[in-house]
């Protein structure tokens, strides 16, 4: 019982260690598993044996280490299985005489040269039990494998699935997968028998048992598919018994003289593609796997892990070898073939960088090797640094190689700005339209958001564009939700709910002027302000979201937006009001009321009932201001037909903010900028802005003014744009 309880510590450490790591890691833009990975190695003697080597011995004592690996064992099973479940022949659509000609080229290099490398390393870090055919296989598989699990949710989070390079790495990953995945099955093969000619039976056995899989388990399990179909649901029955044709095929291929994991991914690979199946079983399948079976894996690779081996300065060297070899092979060899099947060189070396992906799939292969003894503990180590630096890398050398705004290009958006403009504007020459960018959150309850900035832009005289933005954010790296396929589903629902509820707006004549714009997003708020940035949009509208676990009113989204993003943003809180009879802006004369009068302006100028009411509000002992002069500046140049719905009211009271709140009673929206302190004052909109968003009686709208130059009113009163800076700041 001591050993059972010991075990389930360990397992309470691993799993809370990995997941604190992990959200590290994902805070940086890197993949949730290496933060997992290197969870598992800190628990190990890199660093837990290293700092508290007694208490490590107690938490971690050898003893339990065949419970972890049982646990880790099965944990590779299910996981292969979902690898070859969601391997989807949709990914072999796409440039496919090109993708196999990169895929096998991509690991023709590597293997070539980790074979070559293996003639250096083999003296020198192996011993004469290990035949060098077997140390030269496993090194070379090593070299060339690319985890197309991470790959995929890489390319997922990029938004690269729907753009020439993603389909072409995902073609090239699906096809390199298969491929590697035999070579590491010849690798093991001749492992356990020791040279070529001993592994041949293991190889005959192998096609014969995947020549099985796919004609007459693929058949059963067409069945079950059909089974699946009448029943609409999948019930434990039949989750069971595919449950255990995984564990029987798992157990086959260790039979048979490779490896359970080859059995759990054939019959994965091998299960019938029906969506609705297969969204249930991963969905069913994977909680448990990644949440609890695949960090004990990596706690069990990372106690056998120890850093500390390198402990001189020419092992440093050959481990220095062992990356460059890696990565160069993968890299050139993508990159050559590539560009020889007519990819143009930014995209060849952004595929280059993308196939140096191994991640996870890299560790199952040394853990293989490692228990087989073909490797030692000193190249394991070696490998397992190379297997995080190079998937470490991917994300950074790929944003720099094919950044954000080169995606963009490279996608196809189901809008015209440009023919939008021109239908608008009577002008021979193109006028860049205003753009607000509005994130909708969730499309069913934030109507009233889009329908303000559709009152706020569009003119019948001038161009506008209004983008409702929803990012679909994955907090999980092996998500079935975040595979390619996936993600085109999700994307697609969600256009459709957005493309609803434009559908509502009023009157008909703007819907055409709204372009929904829907991504996959790690982080929401930083892809907001990049694609705010990108887009060049003069605003973004944000909908009110208060911080579930703090008073802040700038925690969360809403906050960051306000602290990060490089253009103006307002910020929307909904009293529920449709109506846009009567506006209010509390003017005190700085830069971000300066922001709500304009928006103020704007909505005047677009609705002929609208009114507009200036509120300054005074202390007591100051009796003159010029804000009359300033502002009479600016309302001398509006039409008579605006000017005449103005009305400034000077109010002296001791707190604005009660006078404010009063006003705000008669009327149906008020727009106020944040105070000059605002994000200063304990992470707040400033004292009086706080007050107001909790008090006012009307719908507000919070400003906040990025740059002073700003013109938003340009476009519609080009004699006022002059002016415009000359408010007071």
């Amino acid at each position: 019982m001591h050993i059972v309880v010991l075990v389930l510590v360990e397992v309470l450490i691993v799993i809370g260690l990995s997941r604190l790591v992990g959200l590290g890691f994902r805070s940086i833009k890197q993949p949730l598993v290496i933060g997992e990975i290197v969870a598992g190695i800190m628990l190990g003697p890199s660093l837990f044996g290293l700092v508290a080597p007694h208490l490590a011995v107690t938490l971690f004592p050898p003893e339990t280490f065949p419970f972890l690996n049982v646990l880790s064992q099965v944990g590779l099973i299910f996981f292969m299985f979902l690898i070859g479940l969601e391997l989807n022949p949709k990914y072999l659509g796409g440039q496919l005489e090109v993708a196999v000609l990169t895929s096998h080229v991509s690991i023709l290099m590597p293997f070539s040269l980790g074979t070559l490398l293996a003639v250096v390393l083999y003296p020198l870090v192996s011993n004469a039990s290990v035949s060098f055919t077997a140390f030269a296989l496993f090194l070379g598989a090593a070299m060339s494998i690319t985890a197309f699990p991470v790959l995929a949710r890489i390319i997922t989070e990029n938004n690269l699935q729907g753009t020439r390079l993603g389909t072409l790495a995902l073609t090239c990953a699906a096809v390199d997968d298969v491929t590697a995945w035999c070579l590491l099955a010849v690798a093991i093969a001749v492992a356990r028998t020791g040279d070529f000619a001993g592994a041949i039976p293991t190889i005959i056995a192998s096609i014969v048992y995947i020549g099985l899989i796919l004609t007459v388990g693929r058949w059963f399990l067409q069945r079950l598919a059909k089974h699946y179909l009448r029943a609409g649901r999948l019930s434990q029955l039949l989750l069971a018994g595919i449950y255990m044709g995984v564990v029987a095929s798992a157990l086959i291929t260790e039979l048979i003289g490779i490896h359970l994991i080859f059995g759990a991914f054939l019959l994965g690979a091998a299960m019938p593609k029906n969506e609705d199946l297969v969204r249930e079983l991963a969905v069913k399948t994977e909680d448990f796997v990644l949440i609890f079976l695949l960090p004990i894996f990596f706690a069990y690779s990372g106690l056998k892990t120890q850093i500390g081996l390198l402990n001189r300065p020419e092992l440093w060297l050959l481990c220095a070898l062992v990356l460059g070899v890696a990565i160069a092979g993968k890299y050139i060899g993508t990159y050559v073939a590539a560009r020889v099947s007519g990819i143009n060189k930014r995209e060849a070396s952004a595929l280059g960088w993308l196939m140096n992906t191994r991640g996870l799939t890299e560790l199952i292969v040394l853990n293989i090797g490692l228990e087989l003894g073909v490797i030692s503990p000193l190249i394991f180590t070696m490998l397992v640094i190379m297997a995080l630096v190079t998937t470490f890398m991917t994300s950074p050398l790929l944003e720099w190689t094919y950044p954000k705004k080169l995606i963009r290009l490279d996608l196809v958006e189901p809008e015209s700005e440009a023919e939008t403009a021109r239908s608008a504007s009577d002008a021979d020459t193109y006028i860049r339209p205003y753009r607000i960018l509005v994130p909708v959150a969730n499309p069913s309850t934030q109507k009233g958001l889009v329908q303000l900035a559709v009152s706020i832009a569009l003119s019948s005289r001038y161009p506008a564009v209004v983008n409702p933005l929803s990012l679909i954010e994955f907090e999980e790296d092996y998500a079935f939700e975040s595979t390619p396929v996936e993600a085109d589903r999700l994307i697609a629902q969600r256009r459709q709910q957005l493309e609803e509820l434009i559908n509502t707006l009023e009157p008909l004549e703007t819907r055409s002027h709204v372009h929904p714009i829907v991504r996959i997003s790690s982080n929401v708020a930083r892809e907001t302000a990049q694609i705010a940035a990108l887009e060049q949009v003069d605003l973004i509208l944000l909908g009110w979201h208060r911080p579930a676990f703090s008073s802040n009113r700038l925690g969360g989204r809403v906050g960051q937006l306000l602290s990060t993003a490089p253009v103006d943003v307002a910020v929307f809180v909904d009293r529920g009001s449709d109506r846009l009879e009567s506006l209010l802006v509390p003017y005190s004369a700085n830069i971000h009321d300066d922001l709500a009068l304009i928006l103020a302006l704007r909505l005047l100028i677009n609705h002929e009932t609208c009114t507009l009411q200036i509120l300054h509000v005074l202390p007591d002992n100051r009796l003159k201001d010029e804000l009359n002069y300033e502002l009479d500046i600016i309302i001398e140049q509006l039409p008579s037909s605006v000017r005449d719905r103005i009305e400034i009211k000077i109010v002296q009271a001791p707190e604005a903010i009660q006078t404010v709140v009063e006003a705000s009673k008669n009327v149906d929206l008020t727009i106020a900028g944040t105070s000059r302190t605002w994000g200063i004052e304990r992470q707040t909109l400033g004292r009086y802005t706080d007050q107001l968003a909790i008090q006012c009686c009307s719908s507000l709208l919070i400003t906040r003014r990025y740059s002073q130059v700003t013109a938003h009113l340009a476009s519609m009163l080009p004699d006022i744009s002059s002016q415009e800076p000359t408010l007071k700041n």
